[in-house]
């Protein structure tokens, strides 16, 4: 079915990824209401890149997953809510589409980042056995092991459901990927230099306290 399967569009990965790991990482809400999809499309957390897609973008992408058979609306509810058939559909079983989803959700990484970052969706034993299901996905036209990047000890990967990616589109967004988590742990580093500055000035007061 892979051969027949058309390029999706960043959006459409975007929703594809957000539906299967809304399915693994919240099930009790699952299949996903279109509120609820917007939710984790557009969250800051997890994603490269950060997008704000609004309804109607939501739902034409929506819309070509369907054409492809990825994405069905769901009946029996008040509320209309969309499930995926990602595994169905590409014929991969749950381990390789954790993969997958991770690579929709978060650009291109290298076999250690998978597993750390498809902890949630799928617990790998070892980075042996992640290698083992991307070379899976390499045979059936799902992957591609990108060129490594200067400095780089292992090479990335990325997904190939939207096509051969740009290596140097690829190697942009992972500098900007990069650079975005350095601020981000410059922050958080910052907030919790200030929280340990403010408890010590509060054990300060209370020595002095219990000093008088």
């Amino acid at each position: 079915m892979t051969d027949t399967l058309p390029h999706l569009s960043l959006n459409e990965t975007r929703v594809l990824g957000t539906l299967v790991e809304k399915q693994r990482t919240v099930p009790d809400t699952y299949p996903l209401s279109l509120n609820a999809l917007a939710a984790g499309c557009n969250q800051k957390t997890s994603r490269q890149p950060v997008l704000e897609l609004g309804e109607a973008e939501i739902l034409q992408a929506l819309d070509g997953l369907k054409d492809a058979g990825l994405a069905v609306e769901v009946s029996g509810s008040r509320v209309v809510r969309f499930e995926h058939r990602l595994e169905k559909v590409l014929g991969v079983p749950s381990q390789a589409s954790a993969l997958l989803t991770v690579l929709m959700l978060r650009g291109p990484q290298t076999a250690g980042e998978l597993r750390l970052n498809c902890e949630r969706l799928h617990r790998f034993a070892d980075i042996s056995s992640v290698e083992a299901f991307l070379e899976e996905l390499a045979g059936k036209a799902l992957v591609v092991e990108l060129p490594r990047l200067p400095g780089s000890r292992e090479n990335r990967w990325s997904h190939l459901l939207s096509g051969q990616p740009a290596v140097e589109a690829t190697t942009a967004s992972g500098t900007r990927a990069g650079n975005q988590e350095i601020d981000e742990l410059k922050n958080r580093v910052s907030a919790l230099e200030s929280e340990v500055g403010e408890l010590r000035a509060q054990l300060a007061e209370l020595r002095a306290e219990l000093g008088g």
